[in-house]
C-alpha cells in the first residue's frame, strides 16, 4: 500500500482519509485540482524568484543594515539601534535634500499634469493620424533617463555658445548662461524639469486619454441640448469631472515618481569635481552617502526607510484625502 505522504493529483476517493504532510497540502493548494495551476507557477514562477531575490531580499537586507554600524561592510556586527534614525532625521544634508524634493514636486507635478491632459484633449479632438500623434508624444517614454539627461547637458542646455539654448540666446542679443552651475538664479531648475516633462508627459496624456475614451457621448450630446458651449464651459462641467479618477491616479504617480528622482539629478549635476552641494533629492544624497567616500551602509539604509515611509505616509495621505476607492455615488 503507497505511504499517505505522498500525494498525487490523481488520487482515488479511498485516500481522501488519508493524512496529509504539511507539504503535500501546500503543494496540493498551490497546483490545484488536476494540476490546473502548474502552466501558471511555469511562467510566473521565474519572475517571482526575480522579484524575491533582487527586490525583497535587499529591502530585507536594507531594513537589517539600518540597525547597525555598516561602515564598509555589508555584514555588520556592531548593532546601534536606533541611532542611525537619529542621525537622518537630525541631519541638515538629509532635511536639505527633502527641502529640495519639495520644491521639484512643487513644480514637476502640475507642470507634467496640465501638459499631459493638454495633449490628451487635443490628440483626442483628431479626426485623423490619432496613432501617429499618440505614438509620437508617447515614444519619449520608451527613452533612458541617462541618455535624455546627457542630450540636455551637452547639446540643448551646454553651458558653451555651441549649445542650442545660448546659441538661441545669441541670436537675440543675450549673454551666454552657464545653466547647471548657476544658482543665482538657479537655472539648473529649468534644465531639470524640462527633461523630466519631456520624458514623462507622454505616458500620463495615455492614461488621460484612456480616461476621456471612456467618457459616454450622450453626456456631451446632452450638454449641447441644454446650450452648454463647447470649450471651457463643457470642460469643466462634464470633462474634468468624469477624469477624477484618472487624475487621482496620475497626481499620486507623479508624487511617487518625484520621490524617486535620481537619473536626471545626477547625470546632469555630477562632473569631474564630483556633485555639487545644490540640488540634492534624497536618492541622491543616500547614494553618495552610502556609496561615496563614507560607505556608511548603515545611515544610508536608515535613510531609504525613512523615506519609503514618508512616501507610503504621503501616498495614503493622499489617497484618503482624494477619496481613492470611494465608492461614487
Amino acid at each position: 500500500m503507497p505511504s499517505c505522504g505522498r500525494w498525487s493529483a490523481r488520487r482515488s476517493p479511498s485516500w481522501r482519509g488519508c493524512r496529509e504532510s504539511p507539504p503535500d497540502v501546500l503543494l496540493r493548494k498551490l497546483l490545484g485540482p488536476q494540476n490546473r495551476n502548474l502552466w501558471f507557477w511555469v511562467f510566473v514562477g521565474p519572475f517571482a524568484i526575480g522579484l524575491a531575490l533582487f527586490t525583497y531580499v535587499p529591502l530585507a537586507w536594507s531594513l537589517y543594515l539600518s540597525f547597525f554600524d555598516a561602515h564598509n561592510t555589508v555584514t555588520p556586527e556592531d548593532f546601534v539601534g536606533l541611532a542611525n534614525y537619529r542621525t537622518m532625521l537630525t541631519d541638515s544634508a538629509f532635511q536639505d535634500s527633502l527641502l529640495t524634493f519639495v520644491v521639484f514636486t512643487a513644480v514637476i507635478v502640475p507642470a507634467t499634469f496640465a501638459l499631459s491632459l493638454a495633449l490628451a484633449l487635443m490628440v483626442n479632438r483628431l479626426r485623423w493620424m490619432q496613432a501617429f500623434f499618440r505614438s509620437v508624444f508617447f515614444l519619449p517614454v520608451a527613452c533612458s533617463y541617462v541618455v535624455a539627461a546627457l542630450v540636455w547637458k551637452l547639446s540643448i542646455f551646454n553651458g558653451v555658445r555651441f549649445g542650442l539654448a545660448n546659441t538661441v540666446l545669441g541670436w537675440f542679443g543675450s549673454d551666454q548662461i552657464a545653466w547647471l552651475s548657476t544658482t543665482d538664479p538657479p537655472w539648473y531648475w529649468l534644465v531639470i524639469v524640462t527633461v523630466r516633462l519631456w520624458l514623462q508627459a507622454g505616458f500620463y496624456m495615455i492614461l488621460f486619454l484612456a480616461g476621456l475614451q471612456r467618457i459616454p457621448k450622450t453626456l456631451y450630446e446632452a450638454a449641447a441640448v441644454d446650450g452648454a458651449r463647447e470649450g471651457w464651459q463643457v470642460f469643466r462641467h462634464i470633462t474634468f469631472p468624469q477624469l477624477r479618477a484618472t487624475s487621482v491616479a496620475v497626481v499620486l504617480l507623479l508624487v511617487i515618481n518625484s520621490f524617486q528622482a535620481f537619473d536626471e539629478f545626477y547625470n546632469l549635476l555630477s562632473s569631474a569635481k564630483g556633485y555639487p552641494p545644490y540640488a540634492r533629492p534624497p536618492l541622491v544624497h543616500l547614494y553618495i552617502l552610502a556609496l561615496g567616500k563614507e560607505q556608511n551602509l548603515g545611515l544610508g539604509s536608515a535613510g531609504a526607510v525613512i523615506l519609503a515611509l514618508i512616501i507610503g505616509v504621503a501616498t495614503v495621505a493622499q489617497a484618503r484625502f482624494f477619496g481613492l476607492g470611494r465608492r461614487e455615488d
